[in-house]
């Protein structure tokens, strides 16, 4: 079979994140199955415009905002000769609006991790922001709603029923690390760790606030904070006593959450929470906001704490109450690891590949 996968960014972007980990994993396993997999995406400075990563093709062409115009373009000069079987249209935001000019027979599946929803307010300006969440979304995501959709948890799943969508598939992300076998030996001092990328929308800025607070009561407490972007600069002035340590590669990374006692998610929401489940398969529960997605990948009580969004104060505590119990945090330690292991791209890959075609009524693009 022969897909054509369309995602603004590849595993090689700068800025690429859990979704383009997700694409990436299941698009070589697909190729490792038999399958032709060419993926469309845009350029980045010093990027090759075309190559082969893992046996997946790479074509790049345009930037953040241009790469949906040369997507048409590309589609029309060049894949409809090619003759694919499959169209995957990932809907990061702003979607690639296939059915509007995919007409060589292909049968179109709609990626959708999350709906951006107040991710407009945090990332966007005015008049954009509001434009963004009260029209243009649900403008876009209309011509997907008979479309067969995949997409990676419930909540995600629930935004999309309320939309009108029917025809939706859950395929779990799978797993960014070897999940341990037992609790591995944690840092001297209690130490919660943040890590992602330091933009507005995972609020990276609660997490100090909330560590100010924890220090007061628990004065050995340390925070590391992992990861890049535009507020990394300005939380750095804000806070002397804690260790950022920017951009790491994965081997550091995984060591710090393997050290760490608590790993802090407190994103306005997320797809699934990829760093969630990483971190419980190195044995660190998370403590995070009961948002979309971060609902889905930490369950309450067992291998995390859910937090009402947006209080720091609740943030805190659970942060608190983790540190300073002992025995609670050994039993979701020990969960974690069980609940990561429920997860791994193979599985996902298969169930991707095992796509039922069957189940749905494949629309003809116009």
């Amino acid at each position: 079979m022969k897909i054509l996968w369309y995602n603004w960014k590849d595993i090689m972007h700068p800025e690429a994140g859990g979704a383009e980990i997700y694409t990436h994993e299941i698009a070589k396993r697909l190729v490792a199955y038999g399958n032709e997999v060419t993926l469309f995406t845009s350029t980045f400075p010093g990027c090759m415009k075309t190559e082969y990563l893992d046996g997946v093709r790479i074509i790049r062409a345009g930037g953040r905002y241009t790469v949906y115009r040369y997507a048409k373009k590309f589609y029309r000069e060049r894949f409809s000769i090619e003759k694919y079987d499959v169209v995957i249209d990932e809907v990061n935001t702003r979607p690639f609006l296939t059915p509007k000019y995919v007409d060589g027979g292909e049968k179109i599946i709609a990626l959708i991790h999350q709906l951006a929803r107040e991710y407009w307010f945090y990332e966007t300006f005015f008049p954009i922001n509001l434009i963004g969440y009260y029209i243009l979304e649900e403008y876009w995501l209309r011509n997907y709603i008979d479309r067969p959709t995949i997409t990676v948890s419930n909540s995600t799943m629930d935004d999309l029923r309320r939309l009108g969508f029917k025809n939706i598939y859950i395929v779990y992300n799978g797993l960014n690390v070897e999940p341990v076998d037992r609790v591995p030996e944690k840092s001297d001092n209690p130490t919660i760790i943040y890590v992602g990328r330091m933009k507005r929308v995972k609020k990276p800025q609660d997490v100090i606030e909330a560590f100010k607070i924890v220090k007061e009561k628990i004065r050995d407490v340390e925070l590391w904070m992992v990861g890049d972007g535009y507020l990394r600069r300005k939380l750095m002035d804000k806070a002397k006593d804690v260790k950022f340590y920017g951009y790491l590669d994965k081997k550091a990374k995984d060591e710090l959450v393997r050290k760490a006692w608590i790993l802090v998610a407190p994103g306005v929401r997320e797809g699934w929470g990829q760093v969630v489940t990483d971190a419980n398969a190195l044995g660190t529960p998370v403590v995070g906001y009961n948002v979309p997605g971060l609902r889905d990948s930490i369950k309450h009580g067992y291998n995390g704490l859910l937090i009402e969004k947006d209080n720091i104060n609740a943030l805190a505590e659970g942060i608190i109450t983790l540190i300073e119990d002992n025995d609670l945090r050994k039993r979701l330690s020990i969960n974690a690891i069980k609940w990561a292991k429920k997860f791994n791209w193979d599985k996902s890959a298969k169930k991707i590949f095992e796509f039922p075609i069957e189940r749905f009524t494949w629309k003809k693009s116009h």
